[in-house]
């Protein structure tokens, strides 16, 4: 008579434990929910690095950059006018959308193969090359990733977590050769108190450094020659959570429509790039990219 009783008993646990999953699926963590939430609010929360023109807080305290605006542009398509930004260094943004602590990361981040293991990219909205700072004179004539890895005694100081890391292996150079720091002007302090003999990142950003920085004793290497590698040239993107597919989806809807329009190559310009040479082709993917095709 007892497992009669306990028969229907078991079934409506199932039947309840069934609807309780259910209804977490489509919650807040959900892929609809979480742009319903987003959009209710009207606030997203967006995790940045400090590395201009990309995406840098501005001396009002405002995050901006031209993967910030273009993200702000996308938003309030969405219905989503508050860009709520929270400064982390570089190497901690895709670790901190796995954790969800932002909704979504920009900073003209790469798309490579191995980031696309953790986030799901929108569509590139930008691409860009690669440059070189050394000491002024450019005393150990070093133009390419291939002289760092000719000369065993030169040492390069990178931004942790940055694209250029990979780069560097990939072109031969030793990872004793590489030395880590956690921004922009630490790379630069290092080759200036010679600790490290060049530094590389993108062209725009230590370009751009360069040129707001308070040194007369460095350069940037105006004949650098591109690798070519994979990854080279990079393709910027949005990244969001990989379980938030139907806010990447309405994202990529609203960035294609902005491409479109002229308004992702017009922020291109307004942040000192140019819109012919960094707007990204129509034809370039964030999957083919993903998938090492481009």
């Amino acid at each position: 008579m007892r497992n009669y009783l306990l028969a229907p008993l078991i079934i409506f646990s199932i039947i309840f434990l069934a609807a309780c999953g259910s209804d977490e699926t489509s919650g807040n963590d959900g892929e609809k929910g979480i742009l319903e939430e987003l959009q209710e609010k009207g606030t997203v929360k967006v995790g940045f690095a400090n590395e201009e023109p990309y995406g840098y807080q501005n001396d009002d305290g405002e995050i901006t950059g031209a993967s910030v605006e273009t993200a702000k542009a996308v938003f309030k398509e969405l219905g989503i006018d508050d860009v709520e930004g929270h400064l982390t260094d570089y190497d901690q943004l895709v670790s901190g959308l796995a954790a969800k602590k932002f909704d979504a990361i920009t900073s003209g981040m790469a798309i490579t193969p191995d980031r696309c293991e953790n986030v799901a990219f929108a569509e590139p909205d930008m691409k860009y090359g690669e440059g070189l700072i050394v000491k002024k004179g450019n005393p150990l004539d070093l133009h390419s990733y291939e002289d760092i890895a000719d000369n065993p005694d030169v040492v390069v100081s990178v931004m942790s977590g940055a694209t250029e890391n990979d780069f560097l292996k990939s072109e031969g150079v030793d990872p004793d050769q590489i030395q880590s720091a956690p921004d922009i002007p630490a790379t630069f302090s290092a080759v200036e108190s010679d600790r490290a003999d060049a530094t590389t990142g993108t062209e725009m950003t230590i370009k751009m450094a360069l040129e707001s920085a308070d040194t007369e004793d460095l350069e940037f290497v105006e004949d650098f020659e591109q690798p070519d590698i994979e990854g080279v040239p990079s393709y910027g993107a949005v990244a969001f959570h990989p379980e938030h597919q139907e806010l990447l989806d309405a994202f990529n809807e609203k960035l294609q429509e902005l491409k479109d329009d002229g308004t992702v190559e017009e922020i291109l310009e307004d942040n000192g790039f140019s819109g012919e040479m960094n707007f990204p082709e129509d034809d370039v993917t964030a999957e083919m990219v993903c998938d090492g095709e481009e």
